[in-house]
């Protein structure tokens, strides 16, 4: 049991008085021109165990009216100009800083995005933990270790006791969000805020918290706002619905209807973005008979991990084992896995970011034996695009001039010729030649996206390695980067290695599919294969963990992984085996040494 407060569970209660009124709340920014509102007469309630889910694209004001709800806006910029905000007959917004503590963590908690940002780095997962209870609670050490040691193993942490002394950096990202979560419900608050909790995570990872985040709702009773994007998890969670849209809300009602009868143009629009398994619109039966591109053969990456006071190799991490597959020229071939399965591994040494083992041949050439200037050559036929579009963008240059920046670099064209190149990608990637003296921070996500891809198409690549680049992105945009990849694939006859944990989107944009699972291609077809018909027990697992957008929609009893994931790390004079995960019934697999 999380905490020792004696507070009410159950479901949802539609007729109970509401625990959080909104009433016409508007958030306003200071600017040089006067106050600007950032979101305007927002009003909602939500009742004792219900999950109110508020969904809309960036920038549309969902997280700006969680953040005025715990009192986290940053004065004296940008405040509450008009409204209120109850808890239960508490208006909020009367409260001087000193209460507002008493009542976050304990009253009403959130659970954010990141949760490596959230936490304490130089602290042990035990000691933050305890540190939040104390805060809130006047218990000793003692007591507060015995109860966060409760909270983890309520939240179904593997090894709690272990976890308790680890750093964050030790824990995966699932298991960092399952902290995130145990300190949020410890204290059993009646209001429980979680800002887009499992978009960062992997599709069998955002399955298990999702369920822990039902489980432990129904337990406790606790109402929770869900803020998200992703509309398969509020068909799945949410029992009403608050769509949002330029800092006002547009829609509102019961999941059902809002997702059965939508009533707005911008809620149908949102609706029809979102990929759905089974549709695969934008793939083609089969892969493309176009000439090789690329080719892995026996392809192995392996880090030394030293230890000991001399700092020897004591062991090594087989990231990724004896992988094989081709591309070719028009093909968009995927690589699907949970984090740490080696897709990026294998898209690094393709790019010939790292070192290798094995063959890797682009347009025939092999890659290790290349000199210097052969090399960079080669590098014109490769490119990429990160998940991060701001991080892989320069904030100091124009983006015109980041585009332009290849064609620099390879002494390809005069000024003049770049910079009628650079317009005509602008064209092509749908932004305007008079962005092109602009700054990364002046655009969108999804037009930053864009960029990417222009400067990606600067040196007329055969193969783009696309890691994650749209897992980040809001599903209406990221429907328009798709269906500009699909477009260029088309018009121009450019090769993808499309890297994603997204199974929707993989099943909409591949022609083939290899699925790994600890460093190794456990299934490799084309997409009606992999897709309609899995043979192994992990892709089954990958594809019924796909959230559905569609609430009427009853999930069969899926395939959970019981124990821990091995580890990829091995000792020196260990022979690497592919972990073989066995079906042990009641829909659990097992993973064990083949």
């Amino acid at each position: 049991m999380i905490g020792t407060a004696e507070k009410p569970s159950g479901a949802y209660a539609p007729d109970a008085a509401p625990v959080l009124q909104v009433s016409n709340l508007t958030v306003s920014v200071n600017t040089e021109a006067g106050l600007k509102s950032l979101i305007r007469n927002i009003s909602f309630s939500l009742n004792p165990g219900e999950t109110l889910a508020i969904a809309g694209e960036s920038g549309s004001g969902k997280s700006i009216t969680s953040l005025a709800i715990m009192g986290l806006l940053p004065p004296p910029v940008v405040r509450v100009t008009e409204g209120q905000i109850c808890l239960n007959e508490t208006d909020l917004l009367t409260l001087p800083e000193t209460r507002m503590r008493d009542i976050r963590g304990n009253r009403i908690a959130m659970i954010f995005q990141e949760p490596m940002t959230s936490l304490n780095p130089v602290m042990t997962i035990g000691a933050q933990l305890s540190e939040a209870i104390m805060a809130h609670d006047p218990i000793g050490r003692r007591e507060a270790h015995t109860r966060s040691l409760e909270a983890l193993t309520a939240v179904r942490m593997s090894q709690p006791e272990k976890r308790m002394s680890q750093f964050p950096h030790e824990l995966s990202g699932g298991m960092r969000q399952r902290v995130m979560i145990a300190m949020a419900l410890a204290l059993r608050p009646d209001v429980l805020i979680a800002d887009e909790p499992t978009t960062a995570l992997d599709v069998t990872v955002q399955r298990e918290v999702l369920e822990l985040l039902r489980d432990l709702q129904r337990d406790l009773g606790t109402a929770m706002i869900l803020i998200t994007h992703d509309m398969g998890v509020v068909a799945e969670m949410a029992d009403r619905v608050i769509v949002m849209q330029s800092g006002q809300m547009v829609e509102e009602g019961n999941v059902k209807q809002l997702f059965h009868a939508p009533k707005e143009d911008y809620t149908k629009a949102l609706l029809a973005s979102v990929p759905r398994m089974g549709d695969g619109s934008g793939a083609q039966e089969g892969g493309k008979a176009g000439a090789s591109i690329a080719e892995i053969r026996n392809l192995k990456v392996r880090f030394d991990v030293r230890g000991g006071i001399f700092g020897r190799v004591t062991h090594r991490v087989h990231a990724v084992e004896n992988v094989n597959f081709d591309i070719h020229a028009g093909e968009t071939f995927a690589l699907v896995g949970e984090s740490g399965c080696g897709k990026s591994t294998i898209a690094k040494a393709l790019a010939g970011l790292l070192p290798y083992t094995g063959q890797i041949r682009i347009a025939g050439s092999e890659i290790h034996s290349l000199t210097r200037a052969e090399a960079k050559a080669i590098r014109r036929d490769v490119q990429m695009i990160f998940q991060d579009p701001m991080a892989s963008l320069d904030p100091r240059m124009r983006v015109g001039d980041l585009v332009a920046e290849p064609l620099v670099i390879h002494k390809i064209g005069t000024a003049a010729e770049r910079s009628e190149r650079v317009a005509m990608l602008f064209d092509r990637v749908g932004l305007s030649a008079a962005q092109m003296e602009r700054y990364p921070h002046e655009f969108s996500g999804g037009q930053r996206q864009r960029i990417c891809i222009a400067r990606a198409l600067a040196l007329q690549p055969k193969l783009i390695i696309a890691d994650e680049s749209v897992s980040a992105l809001d599903v209406s945009v990221q429907a328009k980067v798709l269906e500009l990849m699909r477009e260029l694939t088309e018009e121009m006859g450019v090769a993808y290695l499309f890297i994603s944990h997204d199974m929707a989107v993989v099943e909409n944009i591949s022609d083939r599919v290899a699925v790994m699972y600890l460093g190794q291609i456990v299934e490799m077809g084309c997409r009606a294969q992999v897709f309609g018909n899995p043979q192994h027990a992990y892709t089954r697992r990958l594809i019924e963990a796909v959230p559905v957008p569609d609430p009427t929609y009853e999930r069969p009893a899926g395939l959970r992984l019981a124990g821990d994931i091995p580890s990829p790390m091995r000792r020196l004079e260990d022979t690497p085996k592919l972990a073989k995960l066995v079906d042990i019934g009641e829909g659990h697999l097992v993973a064990m040494p083949d």
